[in-house]
């Protein structure tokens, strides 16, 4: 037998002790497939089960599974009935759906099976061999699905084994409506994310009907399992509205096998026959929140991230095209505008913002007059303003941006005004931009701020784009760009810009001098701005921005792209 846990955990190797058990930890946090994967490198047995930690075997079960994988030698993959048992029967139910946790009845008799889940599963060795391991990208809701359709897609075959069941349970709070409802939207989010990476997500409007009727069974049957169920679906629809893209794949390095039963403890399921049990998890879906207090700065060079890549940068493109990505983001704005509609927010803002203090604004444009841009229509948006605005630009005429900035500086200076704005000729303004922006921004202390992207915006950091019953969010970082305000307290630090063609790096400078000064910056999701005429990097050589910002970093303190993902408070209103 063998216990694998994440992170140091005494109780649990003293329970393995006392029962003859192995134990292993690895680094906290690493996830179920990698606690699987690493019992599987430890166990020294053909056929390899895994069970989780929440799970009761009642006397013959393992006899039982070892009986049914003997008795079908043409099958590597096994699993038997996993039945919830919740302590006082759990929420009350009506009897039309089924229990809010993992389960499993495939019938009283053993039988050909599509699936069976990590919970009470048996794989033989030769499986894993020929199929690879767990995918370790994977959090959450897929983790052994993903490796058994692998395993079905090269003829592989799975077997039920009746007679092989487990009790999955759930007790004290545990089996509250508050608990089972926060596990099953996260569930939900983790759900939808694998359903995206197999192409199979349902759009938007099939995730609010899924939900709406989730509420109407709650009410029609006054069944609480329906809340558990809504807060699944609600999950669900926000991780369609946050447009969460599906984990990248993670190469693993060796890996070796063994027999014995392995045991994953924090979550998931993860053993071998020799049994492991989980921790801390189950064989559903599961979320893992990391925070850091205070921010990151590194100084020098700019390379500093796994593997020596540069961790000034997002990682991402974030560039939305195709028609299943175009589709899915218009679809999410429709949602949040909706969202924003049924509360009144657009008008309540506006009238707010009404009553704020005039500024005077001084705002500057390089436009590209080579291509179509859209800068005399934000001109004309930003100067309905209320407040007093200041328009100046220029043409690129073969200078980059920054450098074009400070021309525009050099003859019209940021000094007398309260704010500088800095906007780009491909971005498309809401109606009512700057006053509701401003009114935002100074309601809630902001030095530098920037309005949120849309959901179909090109947009490289995710932390920009904008966010579901938000107004304003106090964030670690803000862009160069597409829009970018800055107050008058930050001109003498941050004014003139260095003299950099494209910039890439300015940004993370900016969040460590903000720390540096204990200014406030944000994104402010009430005013969402469309980034979407051409694409990211379009105009310039991407080594080339790369090589400006090392240097430009090299000797100056930044925020990395760890920290600067980071959201530190959200406001749901403004009064």
């Amino acid at each position: 037998m063998l216990v694998v846990t994440d992170g140091s955990d005494p109780a649990t190797e003293a329970v393995a002790a006392r029962h003859g058990a192995r134990f292993l930890a690895l680094p906290a946090g690493a996830g179920a497939n990698a606690k699987r994967n690493a019992g599987v490198a430890s166990a020294r047995g053909e056929l390899i089960v895994f069970i989780d930690d929440d799970i009761e075997a009642p006397a013959g079960w393992l006899s039982s599974l070892l009986a049914g994988a003997g008795g079908a030698p043409g099958h590597d993959v096994f699993g038997g009935p996993i039945r919830a048992r919740l302590e006082g029967g759990g929420p009350r139910a009506c009897g039309r759906e089924s229990a809010p946790i993992t389960t499993l009845d495939l019938g009283s008799e053993d039988r050909e099976a599509e699936l069976v889940w990590g919970a009470n599963m048996a794989v033989r060795r030769r499986a894993l061999e020929r199929v690879g391991p767990f995918d370790q990208a994977l959090d959450g809701c897929g983790e052994e699905e993903d490796w058994q359709r692998r395993f079905l897609a090269r003829g592989g075959r799975v077997r039920y084994v009746a007679s092989a069941g487990v009790d999955h349970l759930r007790v004290g709070a545990d089996a509250g409506v508050r608990s089972l409802s926060r596990a099953a939207y996260f569930r939900g989010r983790s759900a939808r994310r694998y359903d995206v990476s197999k192409g199979t997500a349902p759009g938007i409007a099939g995730e609010l009907r899924v939900l709406a009727g989730c509420a109407w069974h709650v009410v029609r049957r006054r069944c609480l399992n329906g809340v558990v169920m809504g807060a699944h679906a609600a999950g669900r629809v926000v991780s369609a509205v946050r447009w969460e893209a599906p984990p990248a794949g993670v190469e693993l390095a060796e890996w070796a096998g063994a027999h014995s039963v392995a045991s994953s403890a924090g979550g998931g399921s993860g053993c071998a026959a020799s049994v492991a049990s989980s921790a801390g998890g189950g064989s559903g879906c599961a979320a893992s929140i990391a925070s850091s207090d205070g921010a990151e700065l590194a100084g020098g060079g700019g390379s500093g991230g796994p593997g020596g890549r540069d961790d000034f940068v997002s990682g991402t493109s974030g560039y939305v095209a195709g028609v299943r990505a175009t589709t899915r983001t218009a679809a999410a704005d429709v949602a949040l505008d909706a969202l924003a509609l049924s509360r009144g927010e657009p008008w309540r803002l506006r009238r707010a913002a009404q009553r704020w203090p005039r500024r005077r604004v001084l705002v500057l444009g390089v436009e590209r007059t080579d291509q179509p841009n859209l800068l005399a229509a934000a001109r004309d948006e930003l100067e309905r303003s209320r407040h007093h605005v200041d328009f100046a630009s220029k043409a690129v005429d073969g200078r980059g941006k920054f450098e074009n900035l400070d021309a525009l500086l050099a003859d019209h200076p940021a000094a007398g005004h309260d704010w500088l704005v800095a906007i780009d000729d491909d971005v498309s303004l809401p109606p009512g931009f700057l006053d509701v922006f401003l009114f935002l921004a100074e309601r809630f202390g902001l030095a530098l701020a920037q309005p949120a992207h849309r959901r179909r915006s090109h947009a490289a950091w995710e932390v920009t784009r904008r966010r579901p019953a938000s107004v304003v969010r106090e964030t670690a970082f803000v862009e160069i760009g597409p829009v970018v305000a800055f107050q008058a307290v930050t001109f003498d630090a941050l004014l003139p810009f260095p003299p950099l063609r494209i910039g890439w790096g300015l940004d993370a400078h900016w969040s460590a001098i903000a720390r540096q000064h204990g200014w406030r910056i944000g994104v402010v999701d009430a005013t969402p701005v469309r980034h979407g005429l051409r694409p990211i990097a379009g105009a310039y050589n991407r080594e080339d921005a790369l090589a400006e910002a090392r240097a430009f970093l090299a000797e100056r303190p930044y925020t990395r792209h760890d920290e600067a993902g980071r959201t530190l408070a959200v406001h749901r209103s403004w009064r």
